[in-house]
């Protein structure tokens, strides 16, 4: 999978993660969270999580290479193994709790965040690799 965005975006996407996390509290703050829009404010900061992830993995890295389009392909894969598992886990603890009335609609961030999680790893991961390997040269 190439990337799609130039470096600068995987910074912009940390802080847009990091908006969307504190924003609901700051605005709960100031007043302007209400029982009659909390739906709204959690569905807009679930969807600035979602815009945040895809920025940090469609960008590129500083050293862009075959191997970081391995690492995302990776990734991915890791990533769609994880949610299934998270997934089913709340599958079966909602059957088990007997609960009905609740259902997950978080699956795609949750598969995001995974995703984004196995970058970092992979992406850190392979920097450790290459500077230990030159090293023992």
């Amino acid at each position: 999978m190439k990337a799609l965005l130039p470096v600068f975006c995987r910074p912009m996407g940390y802080f847009v993660i990091a908006l969307a996390l504190f924003m609901p509290f700051l605005m709960l703050m100031m007043g302007r969270v209400t029982d009659s829009n909390l739906l709204f404010y959690k569905e807009c900061s679930k969807l600035l999580m979602m815009m945040g992830a895809l920025m940090i993995i469609f960008a590129l890295t500083k050293d862009e290479n075959p191997e970081t389009e391995q690492i995302r392909n990776r990734a991915v894969r890791n990533a769609m193994f994880l949610t299934v598992l998270f997934v089913f886990g709340g599958m079966l603890y909602r059957v088990a709790k007997g609960d009905i009335m609740s259902v997950d609609t978080s699956s795609f961030l949750v598969f995001l965040i995974f995703n984004v999680l196995c970058l970092e790893f992979g992406i850190k991961k392979s920097v450790v690799d290459r500077l230990f390997k030159r090293k023992g040269r």
